[in-house]
């Protein structure tokens, strides 16, 4: 749909008149014009020498300010692939490799809003050879911050796409990956923790790999952390492991890593018991993990299934709809007032002539009858 035709659409529900929707277009269109005459200007100065911004009084906060603003513009897909068109893209993407480490990280978040679930822009992305700074500042970055934003850039920047992928692969993006579980960073932990599990949905040929490379027992490790998200993903993270034949303990052949994980499960499934009724709730997801990983490994049900804690009374209802009414699309609102108003509509059909009489105007006339000389 063309942008026009999506102003049209937007405009339509709340139009009154030709001349107010005539200028509402008008004003749309110029909007536009006037984000990409910002976009343009921004352009402009991510290009300059950053030598010749200081001497202007320009500061790395300044810098990381227009950056949030870039960001907002770019939520737009066409302005994201507007962006590369106006010369955007490439000094963006050198902003990673900025000496201020918050312009380093408010770069890879707006790359990260440029690519995601937009496949044109990750082309760009990957034609423009982005995906080299954001490795290097994932991998090797001193700033834990930076780390973890370039993560979650090179995610959206290789999700569904194939070239992407394989491009990681051959980058000992594992070897990355295995590192940041190794840190004390929850955030970048569980960044990780959730790509591994997308790596090993799309090809289950890497669970294979991760096992060689080291990964269960980390992941073992992180299935215990006192971060409840971090369990979460962890547990995840194992259950696809199982899954892609990534760890040999229905096999036996890591009997020693089947044992741990028997402990870290049993473990798992007494503090879940332990826990308070109002806390049992947040751990929906972990509770069904847990399940599901003693299961898989041992073809039995856990406890928690024993004592009810699987799904708790009322989980398995959907959701009310609280804001069914207040979001509710126009055409069906009317739609429901139409049935609405048939409800209280006189199903005695509408003849020409005089209508039937009712009971009470029959009884009234009966009574002027008996009245009559």
């Amino acid at each position: 749909m063309s942008k026009s035709g999506f102003y049209a659409l937007i405009y339509d529900i709340v139009a009154c008149s030709e001349e107010d929707r005539k200028w509402f277009l008008e004003a749309m269109e110029g909007q536009t014009v006037n984000v990409l005459k910002r976009m343009k200007e921004i352009t402009l100065v991510m290009k300059t020498p950053e030598n010749i911004l200081e001497t202007q009084g320009v500061t790395a906060a300044n810098i990381e300010g227009m950056l949030d603003e870039l960001q907002e513009h770019v939520e737009s897909i066409d302005m994201a692939n507007d962006l590369y068109a106006i010369g955007g893209l490439v000094p963006l993407l050198g902003y990673l490799k900025n000496s201020h480490a918050g312009i380093r990280a408010k770069a890879a978040e707006v790359v990260t809003t440029v690519v995601q679930n937009n496949p044109r822009s990750q082309q760009l992305v990957m034609e423009a050879n982005g995906l080299e700074p954001l490795m290097s500042n994932f991998s090797s970055d001193p700033d834990v911050t930076v780390r973890t934003k370039a993560l979650g850039a090179i995610s959206s920047l290789i999700r569904h796409n194939r070239l992407g992928l394989s491009a990681f692969r051959l980058a000992s993006g594992y070897g990355a990956l295995k590192d940041a579980l190794g840190t004390d960073s929850i955030r970048f932990q569980r960044k990780a923790l959730n790509l591994l599990q997308y790596l090993m949905q799309e090809n289950k040929a890497d669970c294979m790999v991760l096992s060689e490379l080291g990964f269960p027992r980390m992941i073992m490790h992180l299935a215990a952390s006192k971060s409840a998200d971090v369990r979460e993903s962890a547990l995840g993270s194992l259950f696809e492991l199982i899954k892609g034949g990534g760890m040999g303990i229905i096999s036996g052949a890591r009997a020693e890593e089947g044992e741990e994980l028997k402990q870290i499960l049993q473990q798992r499934i007494e503090g879940i018991i332990s826990m308070a009724p109002e806390d049992l709730g947040a751990a929906k997801e972990e509770r069904q993990l847990v399940d599901l990983l003693w299961r898989a490994c041992y073809n039995e049900p856990s406890l928690l299934q024993e004592k009810g804690l699987v799904v708790l009374a009322g989980e398995d209802e959907p959701a009310p709809d609280v804001a069914g009414k207040m979001f509710e699309p126009p055409f069906r609102r009317w739609a429901a007032n139409q049935i609405s108003d048939e409800k209280n509509y006189d199903p005695n059909p509408l003849l020409l002539g005089y209508a039937p009489p009712t009971e009470s105007h029959a009884e009234n006339a009966n009574n002027e009858n008996d009245g009559a000389p």
